[in-house]
């Protein structure tokens, strides 16, 4: 007798078709909760007012409260009609909300375009509360003017730019899932993320791999995923890398075991590059190293681990085929298993950790450091590949910048950016990049020079962690 078909649906597809056919009694299945519902945040309203800027045109400055986030708006009087949405990066876990303004935020009043930044409604690494309150603000930005006297038309054009975490907000907002899943909806006319984490969960498989072949490398090797113990092995695991560990006070010296985990993360952050040496010797790798022994569920943003190492290569030198070394560390490490739909799509909105999937119709421009070790340049590699495999690299431009810090770019580099991309946007020709995917081009010695200016404006005074970076590296680093 012949049975009848059986069918099978993933997690993600049965909790979706409950969610179109309301379950068993034509009920919408609520969503879990996870540890991140569970926390408050606010914002304290005396934080958010700000103070016009010294040298720049007149402008109204506003700033309040709105859907659980605080914003700063500030329009100039001689508004060009264009708003720009700013994405702060990582705020920490504490429960204050925040609003930081954007580091070209003279340029921008100078030139007449308003811009706009949210708190966003929950700290911690919530990228989709970034998108959300982002857009939202967004949205309500001609009702805040009239609320505060200004009746304006809508905006002609709305760009998103963001650093860091700021970076992977703005990549998620213009793909073509927060257009879809997104609760507050907005159609951008072009993007610049900055130090973005592009690669979305990539990230935290780099940051796991990273921790396992230390341990491989070590002698104490990871047995299970997360290494509830790693409090305990971490000295032994940092003397066998480092007779110096690197910190804000100290420069990292390797041992000869620590040359070899050296040698595999830079394969694992972007491949032999300038900058990639001073860069793991200073104190973001400390930063990366302090991510170690967690689990992957981003401190409580999902209710399951989401990293995978399974498809790591590690590479012991800079040669694509592997050695007999290299063969037996890649049969023998711990592989970390992500498990399956741990960020599936929602039924309530945008996934928990939002899809950098480079499925955009604009003009996006980005930067990023040669040096980060903290969110690294395979970020930019990692998303050139996906928008190649989805037909979008040809709106797609990418800069190297000669940093050695997470988001070191000076605001002459970011303005650039910034033009270019509205430049090109307005009908203009598309800006030249860097190739970021191709070993020989990334490995030159002058590979970053391009686009990397050390020129100081009038907002980064020598003190000013930015003018101290360069000024360490002008002459080891120097492009002449």
């Amino acid at each position: 007798m012949k049975q009848p078909a059986r069918c099978t649906l993933t997690l993600a597809a049965l909790t979706l078709a409950l969610s179109a056919c309301g379950g068993s009694n034509n009920e919408v299945v609520p969503e879990p909760q996870r540890p991140q519902d569970t926390r408050t945040f606010a914002a304290v309203a005396s934080s958010l007012p700000f103070t016009a800027l010294a040298g720049a045109p007149d402008t109204d400055r506003w700033s309040g409260l709105l859907e659980g986030s605080g914003y700063r708006i500030e329009v100039p009087k001689n508004w060009n009609g264009k708003l720009v949405m700013y994405a702060h990066g990582y705020a920490g876990t504490g429960s204050t909300l925040s609003v930081s303004n954007p580091a070209i935020r003279r340029y921008l009043i100078e030139q007449g375009y308003a811009w706009a930044a949210s708190s966003y409604s929950k700290n911690y690494y919530d990228v989709r509360a970034g998108v959300e309150d982002t857009n939202a603000l967004a949205l309500a930005f001609n009702r805040i003017a009239a609320a505060n006297g200004r009746a304006l038309s809508a905006p002609s054009k709305t760009y998103i730019i963001g650093v860091s975490m700021g970076g992977h907000v703005t990549a998620a907002a213009i793909d073509a899932e927060a257009a879809e899943y997104a609760n507050h909806k907005v159609k951008y006319d072009g993007a610049v993320p900055m130090c973005g984490v592009l690669g979305d969960t990539e990230l935290y498989d780099f940051l796991a791999a990273y921790q396992t072949a230390a341990m491989q490398l070590a002698g104490v090797p990871a047995t299970t995923w997360p290494v509830t113990n790693w409090e305990t092995l971490q000295p032994t695991v940092k003397s066998a890398m480092f007779t110096t560990f690197p910190s804000t006070s100290a420069t990292g010296v390797t041992t000869q075991l620590g040359n070899k985990l050296k040698t595999i993360v830079q394969n694992l952050t972007g491949g032999q590059r300038p900058m990639f040496e001073v860069g793991f010797a200073g104190p973001y790798t400390d930063t990366a190293w302090g991510t170690f022994g967690r689990d992957g569920k981003v401190l409580g943003i999902l209710n399951e681990d989401v990293v995978s190492t399974k498809d790591i290569v590690y590479q012991l030198d800079n040669l694509p085929a592997l050695s007999a070394e290299e063969a037996a560390f890649n049969n023998t490490i711990y592989r970390v298993q992500a498990t399956p739909d741990a960020n599936r799509l929602r039924r309530d909105g945008l996934r928990w950790v939002p899809k950098t999937n480079a499925r955009f119709t604009i003009p996006v421009v980005t930067l990023h450091t040669l040096g980060d070790m903290y969110v690294p340049f395979s970020m930019e590699q990692i998303f050139k590949k996906r928008a190649d495999a989805q037909g979008t690299s040809g709106l797609l431009v990418q800069r190297a910048i000669r940093g050695v810090a997470h988001c070191d770019f000076t605001v002459t580099e970011q303005v650039k950016a910034f033009q270019d991309m509205v430049s090109w946007e307005s009908g203009g020709p598309k800006p030249q990049g860097d190739d970021v995917v191709t070993a020989a081009t990334v490995a030159d010695p002058k590979y970053g020079c391009k686009f990397t200016d050390n020129t100081m404006t009038v907002d980064e005074p020598p003190t000013s962690a930015i003018a101290k970076s360069r000024a360490q590296l002008a002459v080891a680093y120097s492009c002449k």
